[in-house]
């Protein structure tokens, strides 16, 4: 049980940090919030491959985490912030903001749906990451600049 509450408490002080970023820079607040979701998504794919047990604490707050991140990651592209900054974000991005933030509303409804019927095991957690995926895929191969 103390594994989950410190597993948890991890997951949500991931989001304060978050936060605090957030009031940087775009790009850095956007790259934290890219962190926040990899770390979350890590989490859950630990779970559905069985590499780790079935956590109810441990899915619902990286889902959270998601959710959270969702709201607001399509504001950190303002006009502006595509230069000058080290960043894997594709120009493709301010040239189509729309299908951009499309895109960022589907991985959120995704996600916020996943939360809403939490998981209850790990087919259930392979079952919402493999929904949640597709919505990471679309958008980085649109919109991310490979290295």
């Amino acid at each position: 049980m103390k594994l989950k509450t410190i597993a948890a408490a991890a997951i949500v002080a991931v989001l304060g940090a978050g936060a605090v970023v957030a009031a940087d820079e775009p790009q850095a607040a956007r790259q934290q919030m890219m962190k926040d979701v990899g770390r979350a998504m890590g989490a859950l794919a630990g779970i559905a491959k069985g590499e780790k047990p079935y956590d109810a604490d441990v899915v619902k707050a990286s889902l959270t985490t998601m959710s959270e991140v969702s709201k607001t990651f399509a504001d950190q592209f303002p006009a502006g912030s595509e230069t000058g900054f080290e960043t894997e974000a594709s120009p493709k991005i301010w040239e189509n903001m729309d299908d951009f933030r499309a895109k960022d509303a589907q991985f959120g409804k995704d996600v916020d749906t996943a939360l809403a019927t939490l998981p209850a095991d790990q087919a259930g957690v392979g079952a919402a990451l493999g929904t949640i995926g597709k919505n990471c895929s679309a958008c980085h191969e649109t919109y991310r600049l490979k290295k």
